[in-house]
């Protein structure tokens, strides 16, 4: 049976909370899409397990308020994951995304944002789950990677795919080369991804996300970028 992904429906407008690590460049698109009106939701909250996490300063510009919430700071993930959905919980978001966030979630706060939490992955899944993803593509010599929007499940990496973007491998490429060739396909996608959650237009069924009444089509994504 489909089930329609529907967040809580507070007003048109729907709430995000976007939790990083690091530099916050997707951080960045989302908060560059919302200032120029191309995706209607707002950012209620970053949160950072990195006090020295670079998407902070991004966020503060966009005038979004922040809480670090270190993870080395908790005896355990458990009490790290607590200390997380208490803060996601403050703003109840209608949706939550992993934008480069490098931290394995546990089952009790993923089954609490069930549906409602997704995450960006520098790889086309189920291929490359997981770290190093472009290094271990360029060992395979494969000819094409990309990128996967997905939800969050409690087994990492093989949640329902929303969206995945293709970039081709080049002669030449080096890891860094072809990171920055797939963060560039990233921006795009993660902000297409969020803006279907948001429009109500994914549907899960049989554990994969369906596209419903939308302009652009997950064909769009089989077309190489860069």
């Amino acid at each position: 049976m489909a089930r329609l992904i529907q967040p809580n429906i507070k007003d048109s407008m729907k709430t995000i909370s976007v939790v990083i690590s690091g530099r916050g460049s997707n951080l960045e698109a989302l908060l560059n899409a919302v200032q120029a009106g191309h995706l209607k939701a707002r950012v209620a909250r970053v949160i950072a397990n990195r006090a020295d996490a670079g998407g902070l300063a991004i966020a503060a510009q966009h005038g979004v308020p922040t809480t670090v919430i270190e993870s080395k700071k908790y005896q355990d993930r458990a009490a790290f994951d607590a200390a997380l959905a208490m803060a996601l919980d403050a703003d109840q978001p209608d949706l939550i995304v992993l934008a480069g966030f490098m931290r394995i979630l546990g089952e009790s706060i993923v089954k609490q944002f069930n549906h409602r939490m997704i995450n960006i992955h520098p790889a086309l899944l189920p291929s490359y789950p997981g770290v190093d993803t472009h290094q271990r593509a360029l060992a395979d010599g494969v000819k094409w990677h990309g990128c996967t929007v997905h939800f969050v499940t409690p087994k990492v990496d093989v949640g329902p795919i929303i969206g995945q973007s293709v970039v081709p491998v080049r002669e030449g490429d080096t890891e860094a080369i072809l990171a920055a060739r797939v963060l560039k396909a990233e921006h795009r996608l993660l902000v297409d991804c969020v803006r279907w959650f948001c429009e109500e237009r994914l549907v899960i069924k049989d554990d994969k996300v369906l596209l419903r009444n939308a302009e652009t089509s997950f064909d769009a994504y089989q077309n190489p970028v860069g």
